[in-house]
């Protein structure tokens, strides 16, 4: 049974993306906890003892909580249909990036579902800076769903690498998994800014050849200087149904995530964005007999 963390503030972007969340696991087994993080308007002495629980002060915050997530798990329940679906709720006084990291070990999520407002006012932004702090921390893999999205079948993905990681099997299953649901093809984008591959980067394209043989995928090189707006500008010019990437530590998702490049691009994201933690640099990568 799938583990799927539905991080929710009410709004509509939120919602959108829990339903997008049901359409796409709709006949799987899945518990979906459903959590809502808050904090109160002044720190409370009684909060620093022990949280909500142990204050003797009723917290509105508290109950528009609890509130809130019954009437969401109730309006899950009423879109579901499915009786392998199970329900949790989570209401948490927390930072948002913490919980979800505290939540994704105790209950060892298999992914995260957030909505992302996209474009507001009158400067394009990427997403918004919670969803990137998130996407920046989170050790589960993370699944953003701009506002207004409709679940349609995935039948491309986009992947766009530096080869600068050989990425473990396990890890990189998270993005094969989606693409052998739907059948998708795969694209692996390199944008080559500078110089030929290094000898360790052909090593680790070899790899990524290797991990992708059983499906379909195309290895397109771009010429280009400028690599954020490059892969950017990439994914507005083609069709695909889902970016994906793997995140590590100053790697090209910090690039692409960088404030001031996505405000001189002018770009806000149109598709879902799937975000998988690189530890390759932690463990050794492996291989696969599969």
């Amino acid at each position: 049974m799938k583990r799927i963390l539905l991080p929710t503030d009410f709004s509509d972007t939120a919602r959108n993306a829990i339903n997008y969340a049901l359409a796409l696991f709709a006949e799987e087994s899945c518990t979906f906890y459903v959590l809502h993080t808050y904090t109160p308007p002044f720190y409370r002495i009684d909060y620093a003892l022990g949280g909500p629980a142990f204050s003797a002060v009723p917290d509105a915050e508290v109950n528009r909580s609890l509130d809130g997530l019954e009437k969401t798990i109730t309006e899950m329940k009423g879109i579901s249909g499915n009786p392998d679906h199970r329900f949790e709720v989570i209401s948490a006084f927390n930072i948002l990036s913490h919980e979800i990291n505290d939540i994704s070990e105790s209950k060892k999520i298999d992914l995260v579902v957030m909505g992302t407002k996209g474009a507001t006012g009158a400067r394009e932004i990427f997403i918004g800076s919670n969803t990137v702090y998130v996407l920046r921390k989170a050790i589960a893999p993370v699944l953003v769903i701009p506002s207004n999205t409709v679940f349609a079948p995935i039948n491309k993905i986009l992947f766009p690498t530096d080869y600068q990681s050989e990425y473990r099997a396990s890890e990189f299953q998270k993005i094969l998994g989606i693409a052998a649901r739907f059948n998708a093809s795969i694209t692996v984008l390199h944008v080559k800014e500078t110089q030929d591959l290094a000898k360790e980067q052909l090593k680790h394209r070899e790899h990524l050849s290797y991990l992708l043989r059983k499906y379909e995928h195309e290895f397109v090189e771009l010429q280009e200087d400028l690599m954020p707006y490059a892969v950017l500008s990439y994914l507005e010019n083609e069709s695909f149904g889902l970016l994906a990437m793997m995140n590590k530590k100053h790697n090209l998702l910090e690039r692409i995530l960088d404030r001031q490049n996505v405000d001189q691009l002018g770009y806000h994201i149109k598709i879902p964005f799937l975000v998988v933690r690189d530890t390759a640099s932690v463990h050794k990568a492996e291989t696969t007999s599969a």
